[in-house]
């Protein structure tokens, strides 16, 4: 990646090196800005650092904050109020500074410390999982970062993720939650699926569960980017009671802390073919007594599943 020439190389400094911090500051590194400091608690942060950041020094957070002309934040969600608090009552921050947090949930709000003492706040959150690795510098390029700013700022963070390589995707102060609630539901949980899905092929007797569902998932997933609810296949959108009731048969003899996932997706899946009148009602109630029969023996093993 190659800086803009328009943009102003800046010393950085970045408190919580994880996954996201040591790895965005690798990557601002590469586009040419000074990476001064940076500070990270933990084992796994220091390695990062050492692997990402060679010949950066691992400082306290006020130190870092007081060295740099952009300070990222990339602590978890929970804890940025405190830290930009602690940051702002030691007199770290300053006016002028920029003071950039990557959480998703949060805006501009959470930095009101930083804001009352002069500094120049923006959230710029990437829309991407990390592993924390030079793996991850090469997934950037195209990455969309999801960007809450003043005007007085959005210049500068529009340039930062063009140095990162990535797209800008400006979100209101008041939709952070909801935009960072689509990301995690849509990646978050498809990780526990699909980590489900190879726990009951594993069961089945697939040597490579990984391997089996990989070209399914594949086409499944750039299917539904591309056409929304018209991907939909499977038993549920074609109305096959049978089918869904054996499926329910086995989840719950084998597998059955899966089934709860397996019937609210089954539950949604089927109101919305319903709703696109792919499943008829009639046919859909039967589908949603099966769902309904199943939920109650994991409940009760000992009742008598009703048909």
């Amino acid at each position: 990646m190659t800086r803009d020439s328009r943009q102003p190389r800046l010393r950085v400094g970045v408190v919580g090196a994880g996954r996201v911090g040591a790895v965005l500051a690798a990557a601002l590194r590469a586009a040419g800005h000074d990476v001064v400091a940076a500070a990270g608690e933990s084992d796994a942060s220091r390695r990062r650092i050492a692997d990402l950041l060679p010949g950066v020094p691992t400082l306290k957070p006020t130190a870092v904050a007081r060295g740099c002309d952009l300070l990222l934040l990339t602590v978890p969600d929970d804890m940025l109020a405190n830290v930009v608090t602690t940051l702002s009552d030691a007199g770290a921050l300053r006016p002028g500074q920029y003071v950039v947090h990557t959480s998703g949930r949060h805006g501009l709000q959470v930095l009101a410390p930083a804001t009352a003492v002069g500094a120049r706040v923006a959230a710029m959150h990437p829309a991407m999982t990390f592993t924390g690795t030079a793996i991850d510098l090469d997934r950037l390029a195209g990455c969309v970062f999801g960007l809450t700013a003043g005007e007085g700022e959005r210049d500068l963070v529009a340039g930062l993720v063009a140095d990162l390589g990535g797209r800008p995707m400006w979100v209101p102060e008041e939709m952070r939650t909801l935009y960072h609630a689509g990301l995690a539901h849509g990646a978050n949980h498809l990780v526990t699926l699909v980590t489900q899905a190879m726990e009951l092929l594993a069961a089945a007797g697939a040597d490579d569960p990984a391997g089996t569902l990989r070209p399914l998932l594949t086409a499944a997933l750039d299917n539904a980017l591309e056409h929304g609810d018209a991907a939909l296949t499977g038993p549920i959108v074609r109305g096959d009671l049978n089918t869904v009731r054996a499926h329910l048969d086995e989840v719950v003899r084998t597998a059955p802390h899966t089934l709860p996932s397996y019937v609210a997706l089954a539950r949604s899946t089927l109101a919305r073919a319903v709703t696109d009148g792919r499943v008829l009602p009639i046919r859909a109630a039967a589908i949603e007594r099966a769902l309904a029969a199943a939920e109650r023996v994991v409940a009760s093993p000992t009742e008598v599943r009703r048909r």
